[in-house]
């Protein structure tokens, strides 16, 4: 007889069980998840509570460890509960659910003048629309519900610029869309995923979500750490994700000589690598995926938020034809394609030479505001990595303190937590200087004033 408390509330596992078998109409996967749901619904369990481990539930409902892991997975990817590592499995709260590390990074209590948090491109380097939409407005409105999903001319744009050679391409509703599906079409829940530390928030908020096990790799100047890395894949990796052009937040460049080690140290593993290239035209490095080497385990997503608008909303994705496969098929369950019109004008404006030129200046611009700001905060003593992007990754004495100082200043910067998932590494604080059109040499100096500015004991 299973007696254990396995919660703060003091429920045990029998009384859990019991209520579970209750409800459980087959042995199956979805049956045990259907079970667990009614469970919740009818407040036996309550938000904030653990699951009984795997295989206790296994051993006392009759049914197979696989089976109830997978119940678990369904579980995860509807969000009615969370993995965490050994701390188990954990009931969600499905009215107010907790804020994601994206959302804790761009928190604010008050406005700022300068708002350098938000990691948004400039809005007076977009490209004009208005020459993209005398375009739209003469071509053909689409009329069906059958008609492509991808613009054909649109796709033939896209591959005489992809990385590396493909067949076909997706368009889907902006990066992280992309990512989403990827992560909920190939991932399972339990999975181990490698991503790079420090991490843009939302990658590891979204593979958290499908209970997948983030298995962090710190970034050196050239890209992943291949010691680390190697670490890593000594136990199977289903993914590896990494932004492989002006990493958010640090903006380092993976290097050719890097992505081919990786490449070699992933090649016959069967790990899907995840390259979320989020800059698209903007950084002057020539895109790179691993895809060039490893075009069977390779899915490369490109948008263009940053580089011809956020509300564009759009982003290109190529994966293995089988995963190609699903997206599609998930897709279909819910908005079936992205705007055509959308894609008509994103057309026009990488078709555009005046629009080309207006992305191509906008580049030249972030690159000369970054290097001016990482320049500046050298010669007040700080010294910072990454070579482009517009968002700089600052090492400081205390995160707290440093955050605080400057929004007394009237900057608002993001603070480094939500972005790290290694302890002890140090605080940072991330600073969008892509925004910062003048006055480098006084915010330079902001920003280092704040960068020793401590106020614990260990800070001091």
């Amino acid at each position: 007889m299973v007696t254990q408390c396995f919660n703060c509330y003091g429920t045990n596992v029998k009384t859990v069980l019991s209520a579970i078998e209750e409800r459980l109409d087959e042995p199956s996967a979805r049956g045990l998840a259907r079970a667990v749901g009614a469970t919740i619904r009818d407040g036996v369990l309550s938000s904030g509570d653990r699951l009984p481990p795997i295989r206790t539930v296994a051993a006392e409902l009759a049914l197979s460890p696989t089976t109830v892991s997978s119940a678990w997975s369904l579980l995860a990817r509807s969000g009615t509960v969370r993995t965490d590592g050994r701390r188990g499995t954990t009931v969600l709260d499905q009215l107010h659910p907790p804020a994601g590390r994206y959302h804790r990074a761009l928190e604010h209590q008050t406005r700022f003048a300068t708002d350098l948090s938000t990691g948004v491109p400039d809005a007076a380097l977009l490209p004009g629309l208005a020459r993209a939409q005398r375009a739209l407005s003469a071509a053909a409105t689409p009329g069906s519900y059958l008609d492509p999903p991808v613009l054909p001319e649109l796709a033939a744009v896209l591959l005489e610029h992809w990385p590396y050679a493909v067949d076909e391409l997706a368009v889907v509703d902006g990066a992280m869309d992309a990512l989403d599906l990827v992560t909920r079409c190939h991932l399972r829940f339990g999975d181990r995923v490698v991503v790079e530390h420090p991490c843009f928030p939302p990658i590891v908020d979204l593979l958290e979500s499908v209970g997948a096990q983030v298995v962090p790799v710190p970034l050196d100047a050239e890209g992943l750490e291949l010691t680390a890395l190697e670490a890593a894949l000594a136990s199977p990796v289903a993914a590896v994700f990494l932004q492989p052009r002006a990493q958010n937040p640090t903006g380092v460049t993976t290097t050719p000589r890097r992505a081919r080690a990786i490449a070699r140290l992933l090649e016959g593993t069967g790990t899907l690598v995840v390259e979320d290239d989020s800059s698209g035209a903007l950084p002057p490095a020539t895109p790179l995926s691993l895809g060039r080497w490893l075009p069977g385990q390779t899915a490369y997503v490109r948008s263009f938020s940053k580089s011809h608008g956020p509300d564009l909303r759009l982003a290109a994705l190529s994966a293995p034809p089988a995963l190609l496969t699903a997206i599609r098929a998930r897709r279909e369950l819910g908005q079936g394609w992205s705007s055509r019109l959308l894609q008509r004008l994103l057309l026009a404006l990488l078709s555009d030479p005046e629009s080309v030129a207006q992305v191509e200046r906008a580049a030249q611009e972030y690159g000369r505001r970054r290097a001016a700001f990482v320049e500046a905060l050298a010669r007040h003593g700080v010294e910072v990595g990454g070579t482009e992007g517009i968002n700089v990754w600052v090492p400081v004495l205390d995160e707290t303190a440093a955050v605080v100082r400057l929004a007394s200043e009237g900057v608002g910067v993001a603070p480094g937590a939500p972005f790290s998932l290694i302890p002890g590494d140090g605080g940072h604080i991330r600073v969008t200087v892509g925004l910062v059109r003048d006055g480098v040499e006084e915010l330079a100096e902001q920003v280092a004033a704040a960068a020793r500015t401590g106020w614990s004991p260990r800070a001091r």
